[in-house]
Formats: C-alpha cells, structure tokens, sequence
C-alpha cells in the first residue's frame, strides 16, 4: 500500500539568525534524506525566526530570507521536499508564508489568512491577509496547512479539505501560558473531527525575549486520537510514517511524550527563556543580588538550572539594617547551589550619598527617598560588576511587586532580565517548595533542598529600614495576589472585586498602585511570560492615566443610546 514519510523538525531557531536558521534546516534536511522521508517540515516562520516584531517590516530583512529559502531551496533539490515558514513580500504587500521547496524550486507558497491581534500578537499590523490556499501534493499526498492561527478557526482547514486535502499540517509559532497545551488540543481535535484529516501540529521550541515557545508537537488521527507526541520545550526530530488505506491516510503510531505537571512547565520556562536569552544575546554568566529572602533566592536558583552553578555570581550587599539571619541565609543558598558569594557593603556609599545631600535636606524627616537610595546604590553597584565582568545583572521582582511598583527604578530593577516576572508571590513560595523536592536532567544546579525552608516560612522584607516587613506597605500577599489576578490578570471590575469579599478601600489602593506604577513597567527589564496577562505585550497600557474605576457594576443599564427626539422644525439632536 503507498506510504508516505514526513519528518517534523521541532526546532530553536533565533530571531534575525537567518543564515545560522537555514543551516539547522539543512542539517534536519539532510536527516530526513538519510531517513527515507518524502518530505521534512518546519514551524512557521523558522528561516527569520519568531516573533521578529517590526524588523519582518525592514526590506532589506525579507530579502534576506527569500534569498536563504532559494538557496535552500537549490541545495536541497536531491532529496525530501522542504516545507518551511518564512515572510513573503510582494510590494506593497507582506505576507506570513509556508514555502514549499522541491527538486530544487519553489513549489508552492501558502499564505496565512487569518491574523492573531491579540496578547502577544500584533500580525495585523505586519501582515496582509491573503484568501485561503488550496492544499499542495507531495509525491501520493495532498497536503492542507492552515498555518498556526488558521487552524483555531474551521474555515481554512474545511476549505482546504473540500479541495482535496489529505493531511492537514499545520505549521505553528505558538508561545507557552498555562493551560495553553489543553486550548490547543481542542482546537487541533475539532479540526481533525470536523474535516475527518488526520492532522499534524508542529511547533517551534525555545525563548525569544519574553515568550517560550513549548515544542509539544503532535499527531492525530481522522477521529482526532492522538497518536504520537513529541517532547515538551525540547528540540527533537521525529519521523512519521503515515499508510493509505481505504478510508485514508492513516498516522503510525508513535511514541508519546510525557507532559509535566503545570508546576514543572512553568518553571521549566522561566530555565528556559533565561537560557535562551542569555545564549541568544551573547552571555555566559550572570550575576544577582543576593538578599537572603525568597525572590533572589529563586532566581538564584533558576539562573542555576539555566547555565549552571559556576556561572552565576552572588552578591550580598549588606547595610546597617541587614539582619545576621539574612547574610546566613544568603549563604546558605550560595553554598546549596554551589555559586559564588561576593559581599560588598554599602554603608560607606550610603554615608557619603547622605553627606552630599545633607545641606539639602536639612531639617526634613527621612522617608522612602533615602530607603530609595539604599536600593539605588545596589543597583549601581551591581551594574559597575556587570560591566567589569561581561555578567548580565538579573532582577527579581515577582510579578506582584511588578504589579504595584514595590520596587525601585534604577535600584533593585537595574538588569537585562526577570525570570520571575509573570510569578506572583504566592506562587513563589509554592515554586520554591516544588524545585526542593524535585529535579530534572534538563537542571544544570544540583538536587535537594537548594532554598532552605527558613527563607520560605519568614516574613518578606526588604529591609530598608529597622523591623521593616512587606505588609507594612501592602496588604497581605494572599490577599494582594487574588486581587491582582482579578484586576490584572481577569480585568474585573472594583465592584466585581469586592463582591468576593474585599473591603472596597483595599481594592482601590491595589487600583492606584497599579496604574500609578506604569512607567516603572515602561523601564523594566523584561522576563518570561507565564500567564496569557503578563507584563509587557500582553498589556499595554498608558503611562499617564488618570482613569479610575468608579466602581460601578457593569451590568448596570446605561443611559439610552438612542438620539433625542427631534423638535418640530428643527434637527436632531446627537
């Protein structure tokens, strides 16, 4: 009976790497070839990478890739045909494409209908829509794809199939969130059922700024089983082998990946997106401050696990409120890990920021400016190290300090990056709990308990000033958490937030520290996204903004809509 072998290529390309991108798809080609395989498939847009933002919009860019797909394209021609994405300009028009290269030519180009324009996706503003493709053959096969966003919508997948698609392989850019791998599988299997094709979903792996693209291909049959599923946040090769039969194409079975736990996909993507961050940009080693709470010391931890213990630096930067307990539990983490401890002291800086600003600030009480300035000379002090030793400075701010700007510009938010900046604090806690009792291959830091259990059961502080705690300044991080999931994360109503048992003044100064903390966010270093609502692409806001929710349900009638009745003789009023 025919048969056909397609090989799916879950790869990392890098963002602008173009040359360096079409050798990892002539090795994965050259596979292929030695595999048998008729034909050896990409994500979308692999050639440039993904998401390359406005740089997809500079001509010189998409010349540069259109030339790297003909080229491969010519060296590709004795062997598995090539189907791989990449932009397609036709002036003034520009395209997301999935190129098909054979026996050395362009065989076909499919090019996407439907946009995504929302959470971290701005194609409308990049791409033109083009009318949907028909499929395109392949030796025995004719093959749809419905590339990434088309296949979340029928219309493209059903057309394709009524002109005579046998396979639907739907190329994919598609960025992790949590619970983003079940949303996916819906729409993957209603397409399946719907068009009784089976389908193949592939999709890219690895870190791109913020985002973490999660691999987890797969392949499911006409009843939308699945039958094979490729590794999660891994690159990998896999060849499927599909036999006709009288109903069809039908997928071999496979193996089939594990899928961690929610716990472990999020923090395998803050190890990744840091990795992938720092090998993309040209750093080997990082270096953090090191405070002895819970948020540098997971960050310690992550930065551990990414690129290993000897390449991370620790700094403690002690000052007169510095408790023993936490240069103890600094060390502690330090000694766990295995990276190395540095310690400079900033009461001499401090004295003398103070003496230069005293004839100044005669006669005023002390307040968060010279808290601020204890913060500030951290920060400077940690970026004078980044750049003596070519380490890039990391923050660590979690997303509920990020949220209501607990954190001081040009102090503790000096750095290149945040893992934890999509983790509330809560979560924190919890992920510290998890990384203690469990290890992976894919951690470079050792097993056990690498965040001892003092720093995670002691009251959060920051230690400005004597005895401070964090719920000095802010409700309790439970509380503080739920509303921000509600406001941030679900933008619910202050009405709403109240009616789940919050006293309305609480919830309107969580309002006002968010929105009040914009342009903090506007200068922060950026950090992996977790969540469908992080800080950055997912939510653009102004940064002055003097809008307030008047807290008023929303399911209020409003005023009429209509236009008043018009007096006799005279016009309508609007």
């Amino acid at each position: 009976m025919p048969t056909f072998r397609l090989t799916l290529a879950q790869l990392n390309p890098t963002v602008g790497a173009i040359d360096a991108n079409a050798a990892a798809a002539r090795d994965a080609w050259a596979e292929a070839k030695a595999a048998g395989a008729d034909l050896v498939a990409f994500p979308e847009m692999f050639i440039t990478g993904y998401q390359t933002q406005d740089l997809v919009r500079r001509p010189a860019f998409t010349a540069h890739a259109e030339r790297a797909l003909l080229q491969l394209a010519a060296d590709c021609a004795d062997g598995p045909a090539i189907a791989i994405g990449g932009p397609f300009a036709d002036p003034p028009a520009l395209y997301n494409a999935y190129w098909i290269l054979e026996k050395g030519r362009v065989a076909a180009r499919i090019l996407k209908h439907h946009r995504p324009n929302d959470g971290v996706f701005d194609e409308v503003r990049l791409f033109r829509s083009s009318p949907i493709h028909g499929p395109y053959r392949i030796g025995p096969v004719r093959i749809g794809s419905p590339i990434c966003e088309d296949a979340w919508w029928p219309d493209v997948a059903e057309a394709q199939a009524e002109s005579g698609a046998e396979i639907l392989l739907v190329p994919n850019g598609s960025p992790y969130h949590r619970v983003k791998r079940d949303v996916r599988m819906g729409h993957m299997v209603s397409r399946a059922v719907e068009t009784g094709l089976p389908l193949v979903y592939l999709n890219l792996a690895g870190g791109q700024d913020d985002q973490v693209f999660d691999g987890g291909s797969f392949v499911l049959d006409r009843a939308g089983g699945l039958v094979q599923q490729m590794p999660l946040f891994e690159t990998a090769i896999r060849h499927v082998d599909f036999e006709e039969g009288e109903d069809g194409w039908v997928p071999a079975a496979g193996q089939l990946a594990s899928v961690p736990s929610p716990w472990e996909q999020d923090y395998r993507v803050m190890v990744e997106a840091l990795r992938d961050y720092l090998r993309k940009s040209g750093f080997k080693k990082v270096l953090l401050g090191l405070s002895g709470g819970i948020d540098s010391a997971i960050v310690a931890v992550i930065a551990a696990d990414a690129i290993g213990p000897e390449n991370v630096r620790c700094v403690m930067l002690p000052s007169e409120f510095t408790s023993q307990t936490s240069l103890d539990d600094a060390a502690a983490v330090a000694t766990a890990l295995g990276c190395r401890l540095d310690e400079v002291n900033i009461g001499g800086p401090r004295d003398a920021v103070t003496a230069a600003l005293a004839p100044l600030f005669e006669g005023l009480e002390e307040d968060v400016t010279e808290e601020n300035v204890q913060s500030r000379l951290r920060g400077l002090l940690l970026m004078a190290m980044s750049n003596k030793f070519g380490e890039m400075l990391l923050t660590t701010g979690n997303k509920s300090e990020v949220a209501v700007g607990y954190a001081t510009i040009y102090g503790d938010m000096s750095g290149g990056y945040n893992p934890i900046k999509d983790l509330y604090k809560t979560r924190v806690f919890e992920t510290c709990r998890w990384r203690n009792s469990e290890h992976r291959d894919w951690m470079m830091g050792p097993s056990g308990e690498v965040v001892p259990t003092r720093i995670i059961d002691k009251p959060p502080t920051a230690e400005l000033r004597a005895d401070q705690k964090d719920e000095d300044s802010l409700p309790p991080y439970a509380d503080l958490d739920r509303i921000l999931e509600m406001m941030v994360d679900r933008d619910l109503s202050t009405a709403a937030i109240v009616a789940e048992g919050f006293e309305e003044d609480v919830v309107r100064r969580v309002e006002g520290l968010v929105y009040g903390s914009e342009y903090k966010r506007f200068q922060a270093a950026p950090g992996a996204r977790l969540t469908p609502r992080a800080f950055w692409l997912d939510r653009r806001y102004p940064i002055v903004n003097r809008w307030r929710d008047p807290g008023l349900p929303i399911d209020d009638p409003l005023p009429s809509r209509e236009p008043a009745e018009a007096d006799s003789g005279g016009d309508p009023q609007t």
